[in-house]
């Protein structure tokens, strides 16, 4: 049995199959609704429920509330159909929805940036063509079955020179997959990954000015933005705030002071939470989004993009709209969920 989904304004259709999720029905048919973590985590998803019946399966509360629920509200990623629906989802795209697709790569490279982060380098099959959007991510398959999400650090016009993704591993310790990469992975081993996912990447069709917000690893979707607008020639006034505890946090500082001098529309503002003495700072401190608050004190007219730890990226989304006015369609973000904040949670 399936069901039929129509997504309003847009009016696009497609069908979903009993005990599938909405998102996943409409990845695979390629629509374009928007989405990050795919589970019930980080509240991406959540649509309006104008009409049909749909149940939850299990998600974290920051995602979707209790007093969202009630009030008609859905996470698409873990919503199940049971009747023709009809959602509301301003976000509906043609262009975000680059076809899925499972391909084995090779790891060709493995390079320290940090004391905890790795940027590692992956060959794609040169049989194959790998389509994405700046700012989206893949997900490596594990033996196990289980899944791991990391968002492509490179723009997609480099795969042109060097069919290869850059990923920025943060390591956890205990981790399943940080500890394998920062342990035991060598250059050639043969990994399977799933992509591209996400629906963040840069509205195009916007003239607006732009505040680009990472903490720690969220840098590597940021990073892959800017690429894609210093080789489109996007000339949209830009502003990176970038945040860490320490200044080594910020792996690739020195990448950035040479875009900056690249690229006039674009303004560097790093920011340290918890720098020593022995740091020799003499930079920003405190915490990351707020530096942000502190510069602007009127958001109505910009776009916001920001990545990092959910603890950040909520923070941002709530107060950059109550203190500052930011429209709340113009807030994108990739919030980086670990395993750990899921079963935390849970």
């Amino acid at each position: 049995m399936s069901f039929n989904v129509i997504v309003q304004p847009s009016g696009r259709t497609f069908s979903v199959d009993q005990d599938e999720a909405v998102l996943a029905a409409a990845i695979r048919q390629g629509i374009g609704l928007p989405y990050g973590c795919k589970d019930g985590a980080c509240g991406s998803c959540k649509c309006k429920l104008l009409e049909g019946s749909v149940t939850l399966g299990v998600h974290q509360l920051k995602a979707l509330s209790p007093e969202e629920e009630a009030s008609g509200f859905i996470l698409t990623c873990c919503g199940m159909a049971h009747s023709d629906v009809v959602i509301e989802s301003r976000q509906v795209t043609d262009e975000s929805a680059f076809p899925v697709k499972k391909m084995p790569v090779r790891v060709s490279s493995l390079v320290r940036a940090s004391h905890d982060v790795m940027v590692l380098r992956l060959q794609l099959p040169a049989s194959d063509v790998f389509k994405y959007h700046a700012g989206q991510y893949v997900e490596f398959l594990l033996r196990d079955g289980a899944r791991r999400a990391y968002s492509m650090a490179n723009a997609p016009h480099t795969l042109a020179d060097n069919p290869s993704l850059e990923l920025h591993i943060r390591h956890m310790p205990g981790g399943k997959f940080t500890e394998h990469v920062f342990g035991a992975m060598k250059e050639k081993e043969i990994m399977r990954i799933e992509g591209p996912y996400g629906s963040f990447f840069l509205r195009e069709d916007s003239s607006k000015p732009m505040v680009l917000l990472a903490s720690g690893t969220g840098f590597a979707p940021i990073k892959a933005l800017i690429e894609h607008m210093q080789f489109k020639g996007i000339t949209r006034p830009a502003v990176l705030y970038w945040g860490g505890r320490r200044p080594a946090d910020l792996y690739m500082h020195d990448w950035v002071l040479a875009r900056v001098a690249e690229m006039p529309n674009l303004k560097y503002i790093p920011v340290v939470s918890d720098a020593l003495p022995e740091d020799g700072w003499s930079g920003r401190t405190g915490f990351v989004h707020r530096a942000v608050l502190e510069d602007f004190h009127d958001l109505s007219t910009f776009q916001v993009y920001a990545c990092g730890a959910p603890v950040v990226v909520e923070s941002a989304r709530d107060e950059y709209s109550a203190l500052a006015g930011l429209p709340a369609e113009e807030f994108f973000a990739d919030s980086f969920t670990t395993e750990a904040d899921k079963a935390m949670a849970a």
